[in-house]
């Protein structure tokens, strides 16, 4: 993260105002909900499935459904389908996300985390306008705020930008579809793990972007050429990209390979302006991604691995980077209780003034996979992690983790999310660096509010200690409307 000077458009009045404001339209929504459902009561009819919030990609929901009135039974269901003649593929949607996030750090672990407290707002609304069954385009805008965080970085604030606007064009070809896309979009060409939008933090990852993606039974195959979105804030509506940081590549995906989905991802990123600690300059970085994922029989797993080629300045890369997720659910038992265990690992570089860059570059990693402190990050690190969940009613997840971490390397550093390394540790000190305990809450309030509570608790090793790490917490406690 970087330090960003104050702006004159920015008062803690209007904070507090936004806040009030907020607070009001959870209220009202969270109690609307409630009496909803106490009206139905518990024999309520259960008509045709209808459209739902997709609380992490609004642009995949589909509400061309409500063309039957017979499924209109959301007060805000005007506004989620607005027809437009007799065609009902013909219509627009409009929606709003509202996130209200607080959050609490009592470690430090140079060179950005210090103990803070504050509050993350952030704001969307989107127009979704469909013309037809073959032409939609989608426009979002964002105004995200941090309050009386000492630090303010990319990822924290965006005041009034367009996070996306992009059109779709959809044509069937042959037994199958293609969809050309074009504009600014979040991510859909990637995977969990190394390629997300980045909902954790206040400011999500757009690209923009051009694609083609073909669908086909069990197939899907997507080629795209994109550049990541750079965060400004200095004014409304700055937000850039560049070719001089691209990401070039394809993925082909195939369904029911056993009981999962098999994905093979393949790309080059070109960064003009890269630095890591044993390298800089003109980054050409190689990935070649496979990834299994599934479930059966009350198991579930994810397996992925990706290996990386190309150069960084004058010396070559040669990395690695995986991990693994599975675990077994007894559906059937109260609770419906969930025992997991996560192992991964990436490499990092061994030999700081050889020909050989071996320092992982997680791309554009999900801060949901491992913790939303942003410690540690994806890069020159073995992780293992047991988890345990329950779901004490339907609507209310909780998940237990206990985990611990080490270098793959010492020769190397101990990295923050993203890529971010920690001064004084390259060269320094024990492989291992600490032990965590984390429990998070998801809560389903209502189909129009969401709850969540997540708490971390850090001790680390005494190799961090020396070099200005303390032990500590981390807790996030969120709140979204969505309409």
């Amino acid at each position: 993260m970087r330090e960003r000077g104050s702006s004159c458009w920015s008062s803690h009045g209007a904070g507090a105002t936004r806040l009030l404001a907020g607070a009001a339209i959870f209220l009202a929504t969270a109690v609307q909900a409630h009496a909803q459902t106490e009206a139905l009561g518990p024999e309520a009819p259960k008509g045709p499935a209808r459209p739902a919030i997709n609380w992490f990609y609004r642009w995949q929901e589909d509400w061309s459904v409500l063309a039957d009135p017979a499924l209109r039974t959301d007060p805000f269901d005007p506004i989620k389908y607005i027809p437009f003649g007799p065609d009902p593929k013909t219509y627009l949607s409009l929606g709003l996300t509202i996130r209200e996030r607080f959050e609490s750090l009592s470690f430090r672990m140079p060179p950005v985390l210090e103990p803070d407290d504050y509050l993350l707002d952030r704001v969307q609304l989107h127009a979704d306008l469909h013309l037809g069954p073959h032409v939609r385009i989608f426009t979002q805008l964002v105004d995200a705020r941090a309050f009386w965080k000492n630090v303010v970085g990319p990822a924290d604030q965006d005041r009034l930008d367009v996070e996306q606007a992009f059109v779709d064009v959809s044509v069937p070809l042959g037994q199958g579809n293609l969809t050309f896309s074009v504009g600014r979009r979040e991510p859909d060409f990637g995977l969990q793990r190394f390629v997300d939008m980045r909902d954790g933090p206040n400011v999500r990852q757009p690209f923009d972007s051009v694609a083609a993606d073909y669908t086909r039974n069990d197939w899907r195959v997507v080629a795209f050429y994109a550049r990541p979105v750079d965060t400004r804030d200095q004014r409304p509506f700055d937000d850039v990209s560049s070719g001089h940081f691209t990401v070039t590549g394809a993925r082909v995906e195939r369904r029911n390979v056993g009981p999962g989905t098999l994905s093979l991802f393949g790309a080059q990123l070109r960064d003009d302006n890269a630095s890591y600690l044993a390298a800089s300059g003109q980054e050409r970085r190689n990935v070649l991604d496979l990834r299994y994922v599934g479930r059966a029989a009350g198991w579930d797993w994810d397996f992925e691995g990706m290996g990386q080629g190309g150069s960084v300045g004058g010396k070559d890369v040669r990395a690695w980077g995986g991990g693994s997720l599975f675990g077994y659910t007894w559906a059937s038992r109260p609770w419906s209780p969930r025992l997991g265990l996560q192992f991964d690992a990436a490499t990092g570089t061994r030999d700081p003034s050889g020909n050989t860059l071996r320092t992982f570059n997680p791309l554009f990693p999900n801060g949901f996979y491992e913790m939303l402190s942003g410690y540690p990050g994806y890069a020159n690190f073995v992780h293992v992690r047991a988890s345990a969940m329950v779901h004490p009613i339907k609507t209310l997840s909780t998940v237990f983790n206990v985990g611990a971490l080490w270098r793959s390397t010492t020769a190397d550093a101990v990295y923050l999310l993203p890529a971010i390394p920690v001064p004084g540790t390259a060269g320094q000190g024990s492989a291992y660096s600490g032990t965590y305990a984390q429990i998070r809450l998801d809560w389903v309030i209502s189909p129009h509010v969401t709850g969540a509570i997540d708490g971390e608790q850090f001790w680390q090793s005494q190799s961090l200690h020396d070099a200005g790490a303390t032990d500590g917490h981390f807790i996030g406690v969120e709140l979204k409307l969505g309409i």
